[in-house]
């Protein structure tokens, strides 16, 4: 399985532009990402690219191109008027998920209170392709992809028909 690890993040994408690996941007989040999905015995392709719709669809639509299982957008859902993550996929989605952003803001619950109604992290189903967009913080990506793995195999069962 080939799961596309996209960090969302246009002050980093500045400061180290494209780069092959989370460590050479000094993302933590992304770093936490790709370790836990190579724990799990599957295979990553990280990239680093601005806030924005369209560097957004563009990631997204290559990711499709490139046959990725899954795809996970992390940062860019926040509130501020460059947060546009949200924005640029929900437009997309064909089948959306609810319940990942339910799980998640319930067990983010947890670690920051109340807080976690800024929390805009959704799922969908884009082209056939689970796509996740989660929060850009290291907690936040930890507990997502960690919810995103568990269930993955089963919601690819579901969307390929088998």
């Amino acid at each position: 399985m080939i799961i596309d690890s996209i960090t969302v993040s246009t002050s980093r994408f500045m400061q180290y532009g494209a780069v092959s690996g989370p460590d050479d941007a000094e993302d933590v989040s992304g770093k936490a990402i790709v370790e836990k999905i190579t724990a799990s015995g599957h295979d990553f392709r990280y990239r680093l690219i601005p806030d924005g719709v369209m560097p957004v669809r563009i990631a997204l639509l290559e990711s499709i191109e490139r046959k990725s299982d899954a795809v996970i957008f992390c940062g860019g859902t926040g509130l501020s008027p460059s947060d546009l993550t949200i924005e640029a996929i929900e437009p997309l989605v064909e089948k959306s998920i609810p319940g990942f952003g339910e799980i998640f803001r319930l067990k983010s619950m947890e670690q920051v209170g109340t807080r976690v109604m800024l929390t805009r992290a959704s799922a969908g189903i884009i082209s056939g392709v689970p796509v996740f967009a989660i929060p850009g913080s290291p907690a936040a990506a930890s507990l997502g992809i960690e919810l995103i793995l568990q269930e993955l195999e089963h919601i690819l069962q579901h969307v390929r028909g088998r």
